[in-house]
């Protein structure tokens, strides 16, 4: 039998192609690795006509893996060229590159996370990046049983967390952690603001578009609010907005989270009671409160402001 070598030079000469095309094919074409490693591999299967019929598909594979290695686009960017046997004849399929593959997994990963009035980076923050003190291990370590427990048994009830501690103490960096864990596992999330929430829903009234933005808001697969108790709170916006929307998750067992400046009883006593008037409800704000303790349970994070590093 011959050799691939003396089948291929011997076709290139008997070739009537013009000598340009020509040097292409005998030069750049027949001698890559990947289109001799084809061939050989394929040399029971491909006779002489065989490989002269497919000329243009070799020539059309070595090009656009040429363009693909050197960043320049063709016929399909984000894809690679293959060669294949299709019905004794040498064909291209493309597929997607490791890089193209990369980030539509990281796409698909951002997509489940519902950033809402939050700053643009929080989508990317992970467990890897978060530096662990002593003064916010006790934090990671629930927030990692969580993620165990939730994965476990999606459908059963878990309580979420309610992170409270000084400013930079990486509490809403920790939500993003926890919600990009999750969302790598298929599960999505909501994080908001709630003090630009607050705004925004008031904003809504004359807009006829509360209801809406209260139900995306309170059937959330799991939602964490961000800073609550930052900015004093009308009665409304208490107990016909985050009142609501904690009810509807307590029925529901729906997983919520929360960070706060103010433990527990300093947002029932020192914020809650008193509405933007000065009016004095602790009725109304224990009756929050209960709703937010069975929701979550209380962890504190303590140690230097990082936002100053």
């Amino acid at each position: 039998m011959e050799s691939l070598k003396s089948q291929l030079e011997k076709m290139m000469d008997a070739s009537k192609l013009n000598e340009t095309y020509r040097d292409i094919m005998k030069n750049q074409v027949f001698t890559d690795p990947d289109v001799r490693e084809f061939l050989s591999a394929n040399k029971e299967r491909l006779d002489k006509s065989a490989i002269e019929r497919s000329a243009s598909k070799l020539y059309e594979f070595v090009s656009e893996k040429q363009k693909a290695q050197n960043m320049k686009g063709g016929l399909a960017p984000g894809y690679e060229p293959k060669l294949i046997l299709n019905n004794h004849r040498i064909d291209v399929t493309y597929e997607p590159t490791p890089e193209l593959i990369s980030r539509r997994s990281k796409e698909r990963i951002m997509s489940r996370i519902n950033s809402v009035f939050m700053p643009k980076d929080l989508k990317s923050a992970s467990f890897e990046s978060f530096e662990v003190t002593k003064k916010r291990q006790a934090a990671v370590e629930k927030a990692m049983l969580f993620i165990e427990s939730y994965l476990d048994k999606p459908e059963a009830f878990h309580k979420g967390l309610y992170l409270h501690g000084a400013f930079g103490v990486g509490k809403t960096y920790l939500l993003g952690a926890i919600a990009h864990e999750l969302s790598e596992q298929g599960h999505p999330s909501t994080i908001v603001h709630f003090p630009t929430f607050a705004v925004e829903m008031k904003n809504s009234i004359g807009k006829n578009t509360t209801e809406d933005k209260l139900d995306s808001f309170k059937r959330a697969k799991i939602l964490m609010i961000d800073d609550i108790g930052a900015d004093s709170m009308s009665s409304w916006i208490r107990d016909d907005v985050l009142g609501v929307i904690l009810q509807y998750r307590m029925q529901q067992e729906l997983p919520t989270f929360f960070t706060s400046n103010f433990d527990m009883d300093q947002l029932e006593n020192e914020h809650l009671t008193f509405s933007q008037r000065g009016e004095n409800e602790p009725l109304k704000a224990k009756r929050i409160m209960e709703r937010i303790r069975f929701l979550a349970e209380e962890v504190e994070m303590s140690g230097e402001n990082r936002r100053h590093k």
